[in-house]
Order: structure tokens, then sequence, then C-alpha cells
């Protein structure tokens, strides 16, 4: 291409143009780091193409969100204008337009990822850019891991890491020592404010955050407000408090707007319709994802959710904590756009010197499940070689191995280990290991078509639409599909009447995809449209893998014989229940008073307020996620009942075995059993021959009671021989006045002697069979007397005495 390169004016990455095209043809490896603004995303694409890239090979860029894949594409596209038809294509799951002249090809990270299953060069490309590297997302470690290995194999190929807040100096070191180039985002200063001066409480702790978001509108409100507010909050509560307090302040002319992503899309774009000056409250979605124009001024708490995974516990913690230096400077980004700005920060200097340079990469606070499955069928090695930027702890990499064979993805043979038959499948289903292991088992409870829809649904964020008014609304709207059992079933419920409303949830080539109905559906019930779209996709998409490898059931001719002669049957219920169980035996947990339970590993659990079950209290559930905010929770749960978890997880249950006694019906030592998986105790009446367990004390057992006492319904010829015996030197006894029979012990030792091992009736049996005869296990009188008495003696005490005629 050598058609100049139209570039718009006044973006701050511009001035570094040169610098950066002299250095992508000097170097492999180029590090980009420029602020929110600075037009890195929709420019650097366009100056590697003015650099000669894109000639052998496309030139890539990956982006961690769909939205922002096709908004960049259509504004690069625009900005290059007519000269270069079909230069600039885009690829986001299910959807992508790129053609044979596309150059420029922008993609989420995940689609990168994808492509490197089945290209590990990633030979499409010449030249590929990670934006937004400073997300530190589990895609953009691992890309950034792929890439280093990649790169010395392919001198031809170009890397680009772009960034808004970047360890630019551990970047440069992890590629052999890139280039940086620092870019300025903003073209108007920025003043920082902390700790409004004037909050009379604040010394005495009285004051929320929220109260001082408050105070300081009024501050700024005082000074004359001359442009739009942006107010990061950290949940979508406090967005919805403090817009209601806002609103009661009454500010002329002023629009209060609430911004977080569950909101539906017609509340999100008002900010971008509404006239006049507006005040903006938002979560962190605001930081990076969007950009507001007109801001002049940011209230920042200081604070967001981020999402940490517990290995100890295996819960997925969301507190509200401090954000980074990098974060809050991006948000102080956010303004000095149009003009000169203002950043009030709602903590001090010096708790925002003491805050964590950058927030910390996913990699170290998440589950790496899914991660060492990919790697494992990859066969990139060993999780703890990988050339990871930061490497993920080692508790975090045991319990990624543990979940994987808790699964049954995984097993180790001699240290070594492999994937299983279920793990290669698993591998090649692009969801969470946990719901791909479901769609396994649904495949053999009969349960496929329901099941993924199930699973699609927990891939995707919650397709409701949160009214700014609050949940009350929400709860409404959605009780007319809800199951009383199972919040699993609500969601089948919602399918069911999607599909019947449309034909929306059929794939294309069968008519479906009707946008109209769809959307009515959504719009009456308050459903996101593009999530609802997401979820009937990645439902077809999950059908067509597990078709394409032959994972459908089908049941033989056998299996249907023996499925005739099982009755009852399962219910549809239980078999979508036992299908989940299995990628969720961690999640069980057991009532322990109203919407309190226990969990596994004996952590306390609350039934989330907005589940079905919330008040019905089932003794026993299984929720699809434990989540800890205010306290931890268990969303998205359903009744079960706990043998289902006993015959699914049969592999990582333990038994003990109870009060071993003598059953002479059943003619063998029983026990009662005890079954518990992960410390929860699943049921306490089973009843289980003990020989197998402790064949010692079985044995025991078995002589004491079925030989020496006699406790047995069937005849053998020895005990009834030696019974008599008994009974004889018992006569004895009472004739003499005194103790003659040896104790217990010792006639259990003649048996034991006698009868090695033997512990039930049927063993009993084969061994007399096998001797010829039960000869060897008749008693004489020496064998159970401890003294003979002389006969003299015995003479003194005779049995009966005759007097004259009568006895």
């Amino acid at each position: 291409m050598n058609r100049k390169i139209p570039y718009p004016k006044d973006l701050p990455i511009l001035e570094a143009r040169g610098q950066i095209i002299r250095a992508i043809r000097e170097h492999q490896v180029v590090i980009v780091c420029g602020e929110t603004g600075s037009g890195k995303s929709t420019q650097i694409p366009k100056i590697c193409l003015e650099a000669g890239r894109g000639q052998k090979g496309r030139i890539g860029s990956t982006q961690p969100r769909r939205i922002a894949a096709v908004t960049i594409a259509n504004r690069i596209a625009q900005e290059l204008g007519g000269d270069f038809p079909g230069a600039v294509g885009y690829k986001i799951r299910f959807k992508h337009s790129v053609g044979r002249q596309t150059r420029i090809k922008v993609m989420t990270d995940g689609i990168l990822l994808a492509e490197a299953q089945g290209d590990n060069l990633l030979s499409e490309y010449d030249t590929l850019i990670i934006d937004e590297a400073h997300e530190r997302s589990l895609n953009i470690d691992f890309i950034l891991g792929l890439l280093k290995r990649i790169l010395p194999r392919r001198r031809d190929l170009k890397v680009i890491i772009s960034s808004a807040t970047l360890e630019t100096e551990k970047f440069s070191s992890f590629f052999w020592r890139a280039p940086v180039i620092q870019v300025e985002g903003r073209l108007y200063p920025v003043e920082v404010e902390y700790l409004p001066g004037d909050s009379k409480l604040l010394a005495s702790g009285e004051l929320s955050y929220v109260d001082m978001a408050l105070e300081a509108m009024d501050s700024l409100w005082m000074r004359g407000l001359d442009g739009d507010c942006l107010i990061f909050m950290p949940t979508e509560q406090d967005i919805f408090e403090t817009c209601r307090r806002l609103r009661g302040r009454d500010y002329p002319g002023v629009s209060v707007l609430p911004l977080f992503a569950r909101l539906s899309a017609r509340e999100q774009q008002r900010i971008y319709r509404v006239r006049g000056r507006k005040i903006v409250v938002a979560t962190n979605v605001a930081e990076t994802s969007l950009t507001i124009p007109g801001i002049r001024y940011v209230i920042d708490t200081g604070l967001a959710r981020i999402p940490r995974y517990v290995a100890r516990t295996r819960v997925t913690s969301m507190p509200i904590s401090p954000i980074s230096r990098a974060s809050a400077d991006q948000r102080k980004g956010r303004c000095g756009r149009i003009a000169d700005g203002l950043c009030i920060r709602l903590y001090s200097e010096e708790d925002y010197l003491s805050r964590e340079e950058f927030t910390r990469p996913e990699m170290l606070r998440a589950n790496l499940a899914e991660v060492i499955l990919r790697m494992i069928y990859l066969g990139l090695g060993d999780i703890s070689a990988f050339p990871f930027l930061d490497p993920p702890p080692p508790r975090a990499v045991k319990d990624g191995f543990s979940t994987l064979e808790e699964l049954g993805a995984i097993e180790r043979k001699g240290g070594e280990v492999r994937l299983t038959a279920a793990g290669r499948k698993m591998a090649r289903i692009p969801l969470d290991p946990k719901l791909s292991r479901m769609l396994l088992e649904a495949r053999k409870e009969k349960c496929v078509s329901e099941v993924c829809v199930i699973a699609a649904a927990l891939s995707i964020q919650d397709p409701s639409e949160r009214a700014p008014e609050g949940e009350k609304d929400l709860e409404d709207r959605i009780h007319q599909f809800r199951d009383e059992r199972s919040d699993f079933i609500t969601i089948l419920n919602v399918w069911e009447a999607m599909n019947k409303a449309s034909k929306a949830c059929l794939p294309v080539r069968q008519g479906g995809q009707n946008h109209s109905s769809l959307k009515a559906f959504c719009k009456k019930h308050s459903f996101s449209y593009m999530r609802m779209r997401e979820w009937i996709n990645i439902k077809a998409q999950i059908q067509e893998i597990i078709k394409e490898h032959g994972m459908l059931y089908r049941a033989g001719a056998g299996e249907r014989r023996r499925q005739k002669k099982q009755l009852p049957s399962k219910s549809p219920y239980e078999r979508v229940h036992r299908a989940l169980l299995s990628g969720l035996l961690s999640n069980i947990a057991l009532k322990k008073e109203k919407n309190i339970y226990v969990g596994t590993k004996g952590k306390e659990v609350m039934i989330f307020p907005g589940s079905c079950l919330f008040d019905k209290g089932p003794q026993w559930i299984v929720a699809a996620e434990m989540v800890k905010t205010s306290r931890l929770f268990a969303r998205t749960a359903a009744a079960i009942d706990p043998k289902w978890a006993q015959e699914v997880g049969e592999r990582f249950c333990k038994k003990r075995y109870l009060q071993p006694r003598w059953d002479r019906k059943l003619g063998q030592v029983i026990a009662t059993t005890e079954v518990t998986l992960f410390g929860l105790v699943l049921s306490t009446d089973g009843i289980a021959p003990y020989g197998a367990v402790n064949p010692k004390e079985a044995h025991e057992i078995f002589v004491l009671h079925a030989l020496v006492r006699g406790e047995v319904d069937e005849r053998f010829g020895f005990l009834e021989h030696n019974l008599s015996l008994m009974e004889e030197v018992k006569d004895m006894e009472q004739r003499l006045r005194r103790a003659l029979m040896v104790d217990e012990h010792t006639m259990a030792s003649f048996y034991s002697g006698r009868l090695p091992g033997v512990h039930d009736i049927r063993t009993l049996k084969h061994t007399i069979h096998k001797k010829g005869g039960d000869e060897f296990l008749k008693m004489s009188l020496e064998d159970i007397l401890v003294e003979r008495p002389c006969q003299e003696e015995l003479a003194q005490y005779p049995k009966e005495v005759c007097i004259d005629s009568f006895k």
C-alpha cells in the first residue's frame, strides 16, 4: 500500500508517529504507553500500515471487549475512507467482516487465542497489536506468553504492546529490552484535589463514601459547575443511592444519569443523547471501556469491586477494595479533554501514594483450571515453566489441577499429568471446564439440549436489565418464569418462553434470529436484547461443537433394553440436576437454618436473596457459584437429593463404617455407613458388608456370634455337636457349682485357628466343602473344659435320684 494514510488532527499519539514507525522497522517488539484518549487504538494500526506492515500478512489488533473491537474497526475504516476499500475488518464471537482484501483485522483477544489452537505460529499475521495490555486479563497474559515463544521462530512477525498504564520496565525486560515509547494523552491540564476541605464530618468518621461524594458535588456546585461531572462508585446499589440523593438536591438544568454494565442499552445511551449539563454516576465500566464526552470534573471514591478467587476455599470474593494508582490515574484522565479538568479524590494523598502501583493481574487472582486445561491440550508444557509475565502462585496452580481432577479431566500416571478422554472433549468446548463437564454428563443422562441451554446461560452476564428504581421491578418481571425448586429450571423456562414467542432460539439456517420478535420479547420482559442474542448464539455454537465431536447422546440397543428394565425411571428434574452436579460438586450445601447453609470444607453460605429458593429452605442445594460480597452467597441454586451427589461424586466420597455387627438373617457381618463429600455428611443410613472393609475384625465378630454363641439360622453338624458338648459341660457346672468351661476367647481361638479369614456363612460353607467335611471343626470335651472332673466327684451329684419307686 503506497497510498497516503489519512490521520485526524490533534491526537497526542500523532506527535510520536515518526518515532513509532522507526521503532517498528528496527525492532521486533515495540511498547507504546499512552494515556486514555491519546488515540492509540485507532491510530497505531494505521501507523503500522504506513510503516509497511500488512503486506505479507494481516495486521491484527486485539481488544478485551467485543463492542470495542467493532467500534474501533468501524472508526479506522471511516478514517481511511474510500481509498482503502475493504482494508479493515473485525472478528468477534459469532460475527466477523473479514475478506480477502482485509489488511487490518480488529478482534477480541479470545479470538486470537482460539486461532492459536489451529495455527501455533499465527502465520496469518505479519503484525500483532496487543491493545489495552494494562488490563492484564488471563487472555492477555496467555497471549503475551505465547508470543514470547513464537517470536524467536518468526523473525518476520512484529508485535506492538499498547497500553494506557503499564509497568513499562517489566514489559520491556520480558520482551528482550524492547523499546518503550511514551505518549501524552490529555490536551488540557487536570488539577487534583484530595479529601474536600469543606467537609465537616470527615474527621468524625460519620460519612460514607456516598456522603463524601455528595459533599464534593455540593462543593463543585457552589464554585460554579461549568461542564459535566463523572462520579465513580463501586457498586450498583451505591449508584442508585447517589442518583436518588442527587436528584433530591434538584440542581437546576442538570440531568443525573446512572451508568453500569447491567443497565439497559437504552439507558446507557442516554449519556450521549442528553443535552445540557449532566452528572454521570458510574462503576469502573467508565474507567476504560466507555468514553463519555464533555467530562470536565471527576469525583473518585477510589473504590471498586475487584474479583478474587480464593483457592483455599474455592470462593470467588468480590470485596469493595481500593483501586491501584494506575486505575486512579485512568479515572483522572476522563477529564481534561475539552478544557482544563478537576479530579476530586475522596481519599488522602498519603492513601494514594501507599496504594499498589498497578492492579494485580487476573493471573494472580483467578481460578486457573481453564488455563491449565488449555495448556495441556495445546501441548504447551508445565504451567510453571510457561513464560507468563507474572507466574501464578503455586497454591492457585495446585488448586487448578485439583479442580480438573475433580472434574475427571486429567489423571496422573507416574508423575505425568495426562488428559482423560473426557478431558480432551472438555478442552474442545470453549467454556469453563465445569460447564463442559456438565455437557458430557448430560449425554449420559440424556438431557443434552437442556444442559446446553443452561451452560450457555451461565457463560454470559445476567441478561436481566436492572431498572434504575431498584430490584423489586426485576423480581416482578421474572416471577412468571420462576420454578420454586430450581433457578436452573427458571433459566429453561425463560428459554422456552422466548422460543415460543419467536423462532429466535433456532440457528439462522433453520429460520431463526427473528430479530423483531426477539426484541419485542426482550422489551416486554426487560431482558437485554444483545445478551439474549449472545445466549442463543453460544447455545448454537455448543451444539455444533458437541455434534462435530460425536458427543450427542445415542443409546445403543443393549442400553435401550436395560433402560426398559429400570423402574422407576429418573425424572427430567433429576436428570438435569445430576448432570449439573458433575461440574458443581464442590458447590453443594446442607441447611443449617433459614437461608443459611453449610457448604463444602465447612464454609457458611447464604442463599442469594434473588434466588427462587430464598425463604423456601430445602435441606440440600447445589449452586452455580459461591460469591463473596457483603457475605458468602450461593447464586443460581437448586434443591437436590444428596443421593445424586453421592452417586455422581462417588470417586470423591469418603465412607466411615460404624457399629460393625453380626446379622443373623444375612449371614454376615455388616456395618452402618456414613458417606461424606468434601466434609459434608451425605448419608448415615447405609448398610454394607464389613468383611471387605476390615476382614480381621469381621472374622472376630463372626466367630464370636455365629460359631461360639451359635447365632445362625442354618444347620451345621459341627455346630450342633459343639453346642451339645457345651450344654453337657454347663450341666456339669450346675451339678458341681463351679466353672468348668473355657471362656469365649479360648473357644474363638479354636475356630480361628481352623478357619482363618472366614467372616460369613458363605465362606464357611466354601471352606467346609474344600476340606471334605466338617470333622475338623468338631470339639472334644478337652477343647472346652478348663479341668475334667473325676467320675467319683460327679457321682456325688447325680442327675437324678431314685427314692423307692419314685425318681
